[in-house]
């Protein structure tokens, strides 16, 4: 990827690293307008006048994680039909009409929420605001629309999960890992809760989670707030507010000793996650530092070509021919900080881990250097500000953060606090979660494909003196 106005990042990059100070507060950015309707949907208005284009994003706080045992996956059920039209529009025309003022759109779901978004010429947000209104209050289906859509939600399943090893790997690890958190669940829900669901499981979805006073609109682009709330209160005020459910806490239990599991599934090497129960950001606690440090340690171990873990493990011992990390800060639900790497040929399980063991062990005992600490603070910040260069990034990061229970005029803190973390505090980090008593394992137990297993059978009948007739 090539990034023409790099040189202009960068000087942007110096001048937020000179500007950033630990402990000072950022006022919030002029350019973000934020109202509240009376139905008490939330509007978030971010302009950016660069181009004629706006992004416009309903952000529903239901994901899988406030699905219940039985039922897991209808919160994406529930992303399919959206589609299948109001008595307004009919089935299959939503994403016609959104293509028709020369807009792209689409859903996605996830442990936390579950969004949709049109991004469009600015002239046409009052289209696909319209459209969006209209099936937020007003979503029909027939039971007939409803088995055809989840016979395509299963074969979904089928082709994302149950063939793809690392994915029913990962799948494992969360239910493992979990005991009472609903992040136990996959997205997509378990295939025999699929099988088994009705239409009216879907129905009670929408009735119980879809109401603007469990909504974010979020809109960036080229945009006068003002004009937008007009369009607000026109398309989406006269949806009703409703009595929510109760949302029941589920707190995760302690974990108090390694849990490890083996997945046995098609593939050509062996693989393994070490995942540890880690904080996330809390917004109710504004002294935490915790989920800072944790995002510059999966940064000093996987944030750059060389950094620790690649360095180590790839690069010098040849252990590995791949590993990451991965670690969400901001999130509605409990936290792992996991790696995960794929065995090089000839070596096993047993190295890798003890290879990465050995990674954080360093760590622990040595902390991490001021030069990887400023290489990393300056990578984050590139991120950001790549991010923030996209009309539908700024509106995803806004979204997001909404959702999880962080305000948008936290965001510039977050950076600010992660450019305050020390290298004490990522040992701190480092010494007090990357432990066993918090530690789950999944390992990927590679098994033989099908064509391997025929092709091995056929050589078999071959020394045996045996004619193979072709298939």
């Amino acid at each position: 990827m090539r990034y023409p106005h790099l040189k202009n990042y960068l000087i942007v990059i110096l001048l937020l690293l000179s500007n950033y100070s630990v402990g000072q507060v950022r006022p919030a950015p002029a350019d973000t307008h934020e109202f509240t309707l009376e139905n008490g949907l939330r509007l978030i208005v971010r302009e950016d006048h660069r181009a004629p284009t706006v992004a416009h994003m309903v952000w529903y706080r239901a994901g899988s994680m406030d699905e219940t045992n039985g039922r897991t996956g209808v919160a994406h059920v529930l992303e399919h039909m959206m589609f299948k039209g109001t008595d307004q529009v009919k089935t299959g025309e939503f994403s016609r009409l959104v293509a028709a003022v020369g807009g792209r759109e689409n859903a996605f779901t996830s442990l936390d929420y579950t969004a949709y978004f049109q991004q469009v010429e600015q002239s046409k947000l009052a289209t696909v605001m319209q459209l969006e209104a209209d099936r937020m209050s007003n979503l029909r289906f027939d039971d007939v629309e409803f088995k055809k859509e989840m016979q395509v939600i299963m074969e979904e399943r089928r082709l994302r999960t149950e063939d793809n090893a690392s994915a029913i790997m990962n799948e494992t690890l969360m239910a493992t890992a979990f005991m009472s958190s609903p992040y136990r669940h996959p997205v997509i829900g378990w295939m025999n809760d699929l099988e088994n669901m009705q239409a009216v499981d879907a129905r009670n979805w929408y009735n119980n989670w879809y109401a603007p006073n469990n909504a974010i609109v979020v809109i960036s682009g080229d945009v006068d707030p003002a004009k937008v709330r007009v369009l607000a209160e026109q398309y989406y005020g006269p949806s009703k507010a409703k009595t929510l459910p109760v949302r029941k806490p589920q707190v995760e239990p302690v974990q108090i000793g390694v849990k490890n599991v083996i997945v046995q599934a098609p593939a050509d090497a062996p693989q393994i996650t070490m995942a540890w129960k880690v904080p996330h950001l809390d917004p109710s606690a504004p002294d935490q530092i915790e989920p800072y440090a944790l995002e510059v340690l999966g940064g000093v171990l996987d944030g750059y070509d060389n950094a620790r873990l690649s360095r180590t493990l790839v690069k010098q011992q040849r252990l590995v021919d791949g590993i990451d990390v991965s670690y969400n800060l901001i999130s509605r639900g409990p936290q792992l900080f996991q790696i995960g790497a794929t065995v090089a040929k000839g070596k096993t399980i047993a190295q890798t881990q003890a290879g990465i063991r050995q990674v954080l062990q360093e760590v622990i005992t040595q902390g991490v250097t001021e030069a990887e600490l400023k290489r990393i603070k300056v990578r984050i910040l590139a991120n950001q500000i790549y991010k923030r260069d996209s009309i539908f990034g700024q509106a995803m990061e806004i979204g997001s953060a909404e959702i999880a229970g962080l305000s948008w005029r936290d965001l510039d803190l977050v950076l600010e606090r992660i450019q305050g973390v020390t290298s004490a505090q990522v040992q701190m980090v480092a010494k007090r979660y990357l432990i066993d008593a918090g530690l789950t394992i999944a390992v990927l137990d590679p098994q033989l494909r099908q064509k391997q297993l025929r092709s091995t059978a056929t050589v078999g009948k071959r020394h045996l003196g045996e004619t193979v007739k072709s298939q």
